[in-house]
């Protein structure tokens, strides 16, 4: 098993956010809280050190995480916004543990035992991705971070594919199939409304069962 002081969690803000207007995706308001405090839960006491990885507004990030990372620069290339295998990739460089553990800062809805549920997939393998029972989440995902060279020589040859990468390496995938709803993402506003509703009518539901 993978202990707590072993393993380095990485919450991915660095997009543009296109689809959402061009805003900070990581920073918008959901339930009360900005969407990266609630992935950041999932996180809390279960890893040695947490990272954002962002590319702009590293100030107001700061408060939720130990260290902001932005994307690094390879081969000379401009930096920044490079998709999120160039966030993975930083966060290997920047991990001071064998392992690091990343989801994306629009998926408020994650699983409160993703770390263990991670953990306990892996075995012997270098990679584990969640899989909702349908598709595969590739930025949910658990790596060595001793993969870190690997993955620099690949993007220094233009891939940004993540499961091209990902199909190079002894991965596995990790059964989350009893919550595929688990693993919705935030692309629009029109998604962060619906979802933000059905959550709230779900803790209704559960309340009023109790």
């Amino acid at each position: 098993m993978i202990s707590s002081e072993h393993l380095t969690g990485m919450i991915l803000a660095g997009g543009e956010g296109r689809r959402m207007g061009g805003r900070d995706k990581g920073l918008e308001p959901f339930a009360g809280l900005p969407l990266v405090a609630h992935v950041i839960q999932r996180f809390d006491g279960r890893v040695a050190e947490l990272l954002i990885n962002a590319n702009r507004n590293s100030d107001a990030y700061e408060m939720f995480a130990d260290r902001v990372v932005a994307d690094l620069v390879i081969d000379g290339a401009e930096g920044g916004f490079k998709g999120p295998l160039m966030g993975i990739y930083s966060g290997l460089r920047a991990a001071k543990t064998p392992w690091l553990l990343v989801a994306p800062c629009d998926s408020p809805a994650l699983p409160n035992d993703l770390v263990a549920r991670m953990v306990a997939g892996i075995g012997e393998h270098d990679i584990a991705v969640a899989f909702d029972g349908e598709r595969l989440h590739p930025v949910v995902a658990l790596l060595r971070t001793s993969l870190a060279d690997d993955l620099a020589a690949t993007l220094a040859q233009g891939e940004r594919k993540i499961d091209r990468w990902y199909a190079c390496h002894a991965w596995c995938k990790v059964d989350m199939s009893d919550c595929p709803e688990a693993f919705a993402n935030l692309n629009t506003e029109e998604e962060k409304i619906r979802l933000e509703a059905a959550l709230e009518n779900d803790a209704k539901a559960k309340k009023a069962a109790t």
